[in-house]
């Protein structure tokens, strides 16, 4: 594998003609410190553990998805629109392109699951699902229908801090990441996105009780968690999958 490319708070690319746009709303941003050994069978093939100092992370992140559109079309206000809660890991390519890994994306509307996983191949989930704000605390619940393992769950509370002024170099490389690798029909592509410099506010976690990870085939117990951040959102433009 080549070195991979320097994390970048901005996207070191444009899409100009979108495939797919989206908003990414009231996030919390979940993450563990994870030994790169203990995830590497869990990515695509030609993909491996992105670390920083030696380290690898698994990442629970749980928001609004606002009004997804395709090809330049308005964004749906019904269908695309659904809270989500996804578990991911962190990837390189032999391209040195830093990504993320979806191990499950649990979504409240059907439809879109349905077509996330018969057309892209994406785990998504089906769940029954919540977002719901009091003054600084957020709260999100899921609980899986479809396919399953159903009733896999996640009940996650987060009090909104300060504004982050300067990230940190592990903030950066949580959060800054410019693309996604999926595995589809033996074939890895890499889906490039673009979006403003994350808006983000430490957080404190108050309620954490979840089997998702678990379910997504990490090995546990996690212990406590390195980073909670949070985010107002931002708007999201993807490109065209890559090989």
């Amino acid at each position: 594998m080549p070195s991979p490319l320097p994390v970048t708070a901005d996207p070191p690319g444009a899409v100009s003609r979108p495939w797919l746009t989206q908003w990414w709303l009231d996030l919390a941003f979940v993450h563990w410190a994870v030994e790169p050994r203990d995830v590497a069978p869990l990515l695509p093939k030609d993909v491996v553990p992105d670390t920083l100092d030696g380290v690898t992370y698994v990442g629970l992140v749980a928001f609004w998805m606002h009004r997804v559109g395709w090809l330049g079309l308005p964004g749906v206000p019904y269908l695309g629109t659904f809270p989500e809660t996804n578990v991911r890991l962190y990837s390189v390519d032999g391209q040195g392109r830093r990504g993320v890994v979806f191990r499950s994306l649990d979504a409240s509307r059907l439809l879109p699951v349905a077509i996330a996983r018969a057309g892209f191949g994406m785990p998504y989930q089906w769940s029954r699902m919540s977002v719901r704000a009091r003054k600084d605390v957020i709260s999100y619940t899921s609980s899986r229908r479809w396919p399953g393992p159903r009733g896999a769950y996640s009940r996650i509370d987060v009090r909104i801090g300060e504004r982050v002024d300067e990230p940190s170099e592990l903030e950066h490389f949580l959060t800054a990441r410019w693309g996604m690798h999926n595995e589809v029909l033996g074939r890895v592509r890499f889906l490039p996105n673009v979006h403003p410099r994350w808006p983000l506010h430490r957080a404190t976690l108050l309620r954490c009780e979840e089997d998702l990870v678990a379910a997504a085939g990490l090995p546990g117990p996690l212990g406590e968690p390195v980073s909670v951040l949070y985010s107002p959102g931002v708007p999201v433009r993807f490109g065209r999958p890559d090989a």
